[in-house]
């Protein structure tokens, strides 16, 4: 099953999805898989936690522990016939004591089931320490884990998401706290529009450093009592349903340095399902206009 993508010249832009989506649906893992490929997604950005979690045991929750075989996620993903555009693996930057052996962890997972990227963000940080310790903190953190990630050709993707990179410029801070090829930008539509700013304006900033990007849409309602007074939110609304312009963020992507997958980021089914539909139109409207014919088209 294919997605509309655009070729060429310019970047490629497929359709996937976060299973965050699955998050309400109360099954497991692989039944998030094959409902996610059952909807018409070519990519899937799995969950992983550490250690041991009751509700995912038991198949009542879509995340994966990383004590688990590398191999579950790849034989699932290719028992549906979608890929892996990467994991999400947020973890608080700014506490090594749990985000650096995280993250050697996450990436060596996502090495062995054949995810290109792990996502990240700085997290909430600690009560007591100062700005300059905090990063002080993520450099550590980021360098120990970039060297894992470098031999393994496993990209790290920094989300716009908390305290400090909930603007550009500190943002941009973190990623240049630790100089390494592995280091990206996963961007996240949603957040970046909570935060206050403009997302387009962003995602063009950092396009030649974006790794994987969050699709996530933003309803009015939301929008009109959060915006400017948080740094993000866990899931959006269906795109295009909310305040999110979809095309532009898409011709943004085509003019970035590497293949890109927008990652859905929903809180159903009902609108996982309106997303592909409503990206897929726009990815073949686009190709279109800038190329006049698709490179590639679903055939659903």
């Amino acid at each position: 099953m294919k997605t509309a993508t655009l070729a060429g010249t310019m970047a490629t832009i497929s359709i996937g999805i976060n299973l965050e989506f699955v998050r309400h649906a109360d099954k497991n893992f692989e039944w998030g898989v094959r409902k996610a490929a059952e909807l018409g997604y070519e990519y899937v950005e799995p969950m992983v936690h550490w250690g041991r979690e009751l509700l995912s045991e038991a198949g009542y929750f879509h995340s994966v522990s990383m004590l688990d075989d590398p191999y579950r996620v790849r034989r699932a993903c290719a028992d549906a016939g979608v890929k892996l555009s990467g994991l999400s693996t947020h973890t608080p930057l700014c506490k090594p004591e749990i985000s650096v052996e995280y993250l050697k962890q996450a990436i060596r997972f996502a090495a062995e089931c054949g995810a290109p990227v792990v996502n990240t963000d700085e997290g909430p940080k600690p009560g007591w320490t100062t700005i300059e310790e905090d990063h002080c903190l993520m450099r550590y953190t980021l360098g120990e884990a970039a060297r894992v990630a470098e031999p393994r050709g496993i990209l790290i993707g920094l989300e716009p998401h908390q305290q400090y990179s909930k603007h550009p410029d500190g943002l941009d801070r973190i990623y240049a706290l630790v100089k390494s090829p592995a280091i990206g930008i996963n961007f996240d539509t949603g957040n970046s529009f909570l935060c206050g700013h403009d997302p387009y304006a962003w995602l063009a900033q950092v396009g030649n450093r974006l790794v994987h990007l969050h699709a996530k849409d933003i309803s009015t309602a939301q929008s009109s009592t959060e915006r400017g007074k948080v740094t993000g939110t866990p899931v959006g609304c269906a795109c295009g349903e909310g305040v999110i312009d979809w095309a532009r963020v898409i011709e943004i992507c085509t003019r970035c340095t590497r293949d890109i997958v927008l990652s859905v980021e929903c809180g159903t089914i009902e609108q996982a399902e309106r997303s592909v539909r409503h990206l897929r139109g726009l990815l073949a409207e686009v190709s279109r206009r800038s190329r006049g014919g698709l490179a590639e088209v679903d055939t659903m």
